[in-house]
């Protein structure tokens, strides 16, 4: 089984200052590529030096040195987004330039490390993988059936209503698919079955 990802419960931020050149790390969690580069106009200083950033969601991800030499900036930034097993995150660099040159190792460290250390402080959470499932039933059988479910921590997306009963799209966390199905099976006297629709 491979390890869980975590997402951000907020934005979050880091200051370091190294060799005369201060370096703000501000990262929050986002869903999609618009709501990251939303993020980086949202927290980048026209006024600094460099505004490096990166961001990853699922399997979408991208990175900016801004400036700053070929990957020295944006790759470690998403390195260190990666290296902690975050998901649906994105982490802007900004650099205030002091005077004294740091090398490209230096601006790897420099970067990488201040996103590091702001994800490190950050409150995050598990990413549960979620699944759907149609589950239909009789009227009588409703109100038991979404108890039930909610036990399962799952979250009822839609109803629709006809002559005959109700049809309810759910949500629940995939790992609790199998007992929810059960269950299904057991309120309706096996009439009904619930099935994945995701």
């Amino acid at each position: 089984m491979s390890e869980p990802l975590y997402t951000l419960l907020a934005p979050c931020q880091h200051v370091e200052d190294i060799k005369k050149s201060r370096f703000l790390a501000q990262a929050a969690p986002v869903q999609t590529p618009e709501q990251a580069l939303a993020f980086l106009r949202q927290v980048s200083d026209p006024a600094a030096t460099h505004n490096c950033w990166a961001y990853r969601i699922g399997q979408d991800y991208r990175f900016n040195d801004d400036g700053e030499p070929g990957g020295t900036a944006g790759r470690p930034i998403l390195q260190a987004i990666e290296g902690q097993g975050i998901d649906q995150a994105v982490v802007v660099v900004t650099r205030w330039y002091g005077g004294i040159k740091l090398g490209a190792g230096g601006l790897v460290r420099a970067y990488g490390g201040a996103a590091a250390e702001c994800l490190r402080r950050a409150d995050r959470a598990p990413i549960i993988a979620m699944a759907r499932l149609a589950v239909r039933c009789d009227f009588p059988e409703m109100a038991l059936l979404k108890a039930r479910l909610r036990e399962l921590d799952a979250d009822i997306v839609q109803e629709q209503f006809d002559a005959e009963g109700v049809m309810l799209d759910i949500q629940l966390p995939a790992q609790r698919v199998d007992e929810a199905q059960a269950r299904v099976i057991d309120i309706t006297r096996g009439r009904h079955a619930a099935k994945r629709v995701d």
